[in-house]
């Protein structure tokens, strides 16, 4: 299949097909072209905010405003919206049809276009080893990193001293997925999750990279977040 053929899926039955193969071709594409974090590399990060006071699933027809900007450094280079009503309520493991074709939006019109993308969402660490981080990646052509706060199947003990630097790894069955990384002294810890062509240490790699001392959440998803929200606000929409 190729990176055309992952478009997002019209049902829940189709995307967990898609799942499927793309957990499968994910493994040929580290293999065959791995992504590794070298010098200054411009660093991504989307997020999706939706209407205050929905809570729940959601529906159908939810109005979201999504961001994605792209830092080098601390200085960010690009940035830029989409607003769309989502295609489908969340569901577990399905995330992709709720977030997906906004998020490609948004990332699709930054320009210049990052090196690696942060993505509020899993990777490997999912039912079928393909969330939205690894999924949106095979879309746009990317190599991607999840960054979430916790583990979605996966298992695998917090670091045993909240150091900044400090990591533990996670586990789907005996594959490490990812890897918990402090990155924040005394700061719960985030998960790091492989995604599109990323393994789980280049992943902890980068998103210790694109963090300061000062934040749990790495700067470019903390940037994603504040100017969806923004966005959202001068729609008066909270």
């Amino acid at each position: 299949m190729g990176v055309d053929a992952y478009s997002w899926p019209g049902s829940d039955d189709e995307l967990v097909e898609v799942q499927y193969t793309l957990a499968a071709d994910a493994e040929a594409a580290l293999a065959a072209q791995p992504w590794t974090f070298d010098g200054q590399p411009a660093v991504g990060g989307c997020f999706v905010a939706f209407a205050r006071g929905e809570s729940g699933p959601g529906h159908r027809g939810d109005r979201a405003w999504a961001a994605a900007v792209s830092l080098r450094g601390r200085a960010i280079v690009a940035q830029s919206v989409a607003v769309q009503q989502v295609p489908a309520a969340y569901a577990p493991g399905l995330l992709a049809r709720r977030e997906g074709p906004i998020l490609q939006a948004a990332v699709g019109d930054l320009r210049p276009g990052p090196d690696v993308l942060l993505v509020d969402a899993t990777g490997l660490d999912h039912p079928r080893g393909a969330g939205l981080a690894l999924h949106l990646g095979a879309i746009l052509g990317v190599p991607t990193v999840g960054v979430t706060h916790r583990t979605l199947v996966a298992s695998g003990a917090v670091p045993e001293h909240l150091r900044r630097g400090a990591t533990a790894p996670v586990y789907v069955r005996d594959r490490c997925v990812g890897y918990w990384v402090c990155t924040k002294t005394a700061a719960r810890a985030v998960v790091a999750h492989a995604g599109w062509r990323t393994s789980p240490e280049t992943a902890a790699e980068t998103v210790l990279a694109a963090s300061s001392s000062r934040a749990r959440t790495p700067l470019p998803l903390r940037h994603a977040r504040r100017v969806a929200r923004t966005t959202r606000a001068s729609a008066g929409a909270g």
